[in-house]
């Protein structure tokens, strides 16, 4: 699998372009704003957009997933159903903070822990990681030993839990407990910012890491 970042909105959201190599089809993961900036770099990677995944349901992650699922006539997983109430709300978050319009959407499957998405030849396990938001999810292909975390975990740092229905307890132990044990060597692609390795963070994350807990 090959990972395309692409940065859109003000708060620069890490847009993944997941491509399986061997099929050439691939999935857009939390294209939160930004459509036509997306569409280009689908069209310079020659693949074919299968399907549109979410890890929460945040503005910044989600804000062109309505539009871009239309145009690209193309089916939405993801998040988990907890996130509903954000994704409802995405319209009124927009106008709140003068971000382009943005409309809700209806996820053809909410996804759970242990679930599976696939698109081409290649499929990525689910884990429900809540904390930064009650249905967030992160995404990994153990073939090419990626993951996508969302806000769930950044380089050197961990997602916000101050807003609502956050919870930092929750977020550190999904992370000690879902994520790390994926394996040191894995390159995570995080919401905001650059890519790091579980390992790194096992080692030196000052929220996490093995010698803060």
């Amino acid at each position: 699998m090959k990972v395309r970042i692409i940065p859109v909105t003000p708060l620069m959201q890490n847009c993944s372009l997941l491509v399986c190599e061997r099929s050439q089809r691939a999935a857009l993961v939390d294209p939160g704003g930004d459509p036509e900036r997306i569409l280009a770099a689908v069209g310079e990677s020659g693949a074919e957009v299968e399907k549109i995944l979410v890890t929460h349901g945040h503005l910044d992650h989600v804000g062109a997933v309505a539009d871009l699922a239309q145009r690209l006539d193309v089916p939405v997983e993801g998040p988990q159903g907890e996130d509903r109430f954000w994704i409802e709300g995405v319209s009124e978050q927009a106008r709140m903070f003068g971000f382009p319009p943005a409309h809700s959407f209806e996820p053809e499957r909410w996804l759970e822990d242990g679930d599976a998405v696939s698109f081409g030849e290649t499929t990525l396990a689910v884990r429900h990681c809540p904390g930064h938001t009650p249905g967030h999810v992160i995404f990994f292909d153990a073939d090419s030993r990626v993951a996508i975390v969302g806000d769930v975990l950044f380089q050197g740092s961990i997602g916000r839990t101050d807003l609502p229905r956050g919870d930092f307890e929750s977020l550190v132990r999904c992370i000690r407990e879902r994520l790390f044990p994926l394996g040191d060597d894995v390159t995570f692609v995080p919401g905001h910012g650059g890519t790091a390795t579980l390992g790194q963070e096992r080692r030196m994350n000052p929220f996490v890491g093995d010698f803060a807990v």
